[in-house]
């Protein structure tokens, strides 16, 4: 079995600590402007010049808090 190169580029992005707004709204199926507001409100948004990066991995700990059992 082989794989495609839409699996590889895809775990390729879920491999990622950061990601830029477009990618991680993808990654976790959102808006683009609702991402960036979750992202803010987790403070997980670095910002280099003018790119602004999200860490993953506090970004989803962020999530976690919206769970509902």
């Amino acid at each position: 079995m082989g794989y495609s190169r839409k699996d590889v580029e895809e775990s390729k992005m879920n491999a990622k600590k950061f990601v830029r707004y477009k990618e991680g709204a993808e990654k976790y199926s959102l808006g683009l402007t609702k991402f960036q507001e979750l992202a803010k409100e987790a403070k997980a948004v670095y910002k280099i010049d003018k790119v602004a990066l999200v860490n993953c991995e506090i970004f989803e700990r962020y999530l976690e808090s919206f769970h509902i059992l």
